[in-house]
């Protein structure tokens, strides 16, 4: 498969998957709309290199091995499920701004440290235990024994991009003004929901067979 078509099925076939709801998705909306555009963009950015740990076992072959192995699937999905419940707890532990705060009490709450927020961003995505399968069936489409190292760096790296770009853009969207003020009279509850929908997630992942 030449290279332009395998990057135009790669970005119609990504772009469904980012779109679709999933953890990722629940995630960067609650971190968004409880901290601000900053914190989405930086948890967009680890759920996008979050991707790089299925690239590289898929490209060398190891998504069929994890795909096909119960016990390794197990392993992946207890992870991934125990760190959504975690995620999930979290978000039902939210509790109401104050609408009395002054700037300056605002001003003292310490920053959201980028580096623990591209980790979770990072955790979310690569211990999602339906990647191994996913990555397997698109990587089957487009990649061939012969095909060189460069191009299945090539295609990562556009799979890693328009992940970055699709939570970019949600980021963006839910921290624009006149959205982040209709929801930020709600935050807790909807940080409360969002809570709900990981747990309910995270119960999904060790309850389904993969």
């Amino acid at each position: 498969m030449e290279m332009l078509h395998g990057l135009i099925v790669i970005t119609f076939v990504h772009l469904l998957a980012a779109a679709s709801p999933g953890p990722d998705f629940v995630l960067v909306t609650q971190q968004t709309l409880n901290h601000g555009k900053r914190v989405g963009l930086l948890c967009s950015l680890g759920i996008a290199l979050g991707l790089s740990i299925h690239i590289v076992y898929s490209a060398f072959g190891l998504a069929a091995v994890i795909a096909n192995s119960a016990e390794a699937l197990w392993a992946i999905k207890l992870l991934g499920g125990t760190y959504l419940f975690y995620l999930g707890i979290k978000g039902l532990r939210s509790r109401p701004a104050s609408t009395e705060a002054s700037p300056s009490a605002v001003a003292v709450a310490p920053p959201r440290s980028a580096l623990r927020t591209v980790g979770m961003g990072f955790l979310c995505n690569a211990l999602n235990p339906k990647a191994p399968i996913y990555f397997v069936s698109l990587f089957t489409i487009v990649l061939s024994p012969d095909m060189p190292l460069y191009q299945i760096a090539i295609y990562g790296g556009w799979i890693m991009l328009i992940q970055l770009g699709w939570f970019s853009a949600v980021a963006l969207l839910l921290s624009t003004p006149p959205i982040h003020r209709a929801f930020k009279r709600f935050s807790h509850w909807i940080d409360r929901v969002l809570g709900v929908a990981m747990i309910a997630l995270g119960i999904k992942v060790l309850a389904t067979r993969v």
